[in-house]
């Protein structure tokens, strides 16, 4: 299956940006009557066929649509710190993206050694993990936001924090709190971990802290523990 981002598709035919339409002609070489699948990031899964094979401006007519495609039994939410070097960032959007999760807020904390990121770049980086793990579903980068404000905001369903300050006591694992179908909030701290000011008032508005295991994990790599178990859990 070649997928294609269409976000605004329109129906019954619709043309690709310059870009696509470059990488459907010239690079996949397709022409008049193969068959693509686009999807508008919101579930639907469209199954198209081209009509002009014009290497700038190529036009697909939809034959059929499948909503909901392969739609996931829960909802995960990851808040977590831009990385001193954006890389390791984008590493776990991709990788995260193709596990499966609902949306990303990035967020600047007391510790963080990164306070902006470059929206654009990063929404291209999902885009591509969703067409390369074929998902119908594209999930939603949020602005860089305070982490107080993440902590503070209304959220309905289950909300935890990573962090490894053992002056706060034992921390459960993740994987023995997660409820399948639940709809989860996450947070992850930067590399100098949340502070102790952070914690505490993460903890006073319903999170619940938890570890992701024994071992001491980059920022990066405990935003993928976490999505992994948590869709571990959830496909059990």
């Amino acid at each position: 299956m070649q997928l294609f981002y269409a976000p605004e598709i329109s129906l019954p035919c619709y043309t690709l940006s310059e870009e696509e339409s470059k990488h459907c002609v010239r690079v996949l070489r397709m022409r008049v009557g193969d068959e693509l699948h686009l999807t508008d990031g919101r579930g639907t899964l469209y199954r198209c066929k081209v009509v002009d094979d014009n290497a700038k401006r190529c036009t697909v007519e939809v034959v059929d649509s499948t909503p909901e495609y392969e739609k996931m039994s829960y909802e995960l939410s990851l808040a977590v710190a831009p990385t001193k070097n954006i890389d390791r960032y984008e590493w776990f959007l991709e990788k995260a993206t193709e596990v499966g999760i609902t949306e990303v807020y990035p967020i600047e904390c007391d510790h963080s050694e990164r306070r902006q990121i470059k929206a654009e770049r990063e929404e291209k980086v999902i885009t591509s993990a969703v067409k390369q793990s074929l998902k119908a579903y594209h999930p939603t980068l949020h602005p860089l936001t305070d982490v107080r404000k993440i902590i503070a905001m209304d959220f309905t369903g289950e909300k935890y924090i990573a962090h490894c300050n053992d002056a706060f006591g034992e921390r459960p694992y993740l994987g023995s709190l997660i409820k399948k179908g639940g709809r989860t909030l996450i947070l992850i701290g930067p590399e100098g971990d949340f502070s102790e000011e952070e914690i505490t008032f993460a903890v006073q508005n319903g999170f619940k802290a938890i570890s992701l295991g024994k071992e001491r994990l980059r920022t990066e790599t405990a935003a993928v523990v976490a999505t992994v178990v948590t869709a571990t859990i959830n496909k059990l």
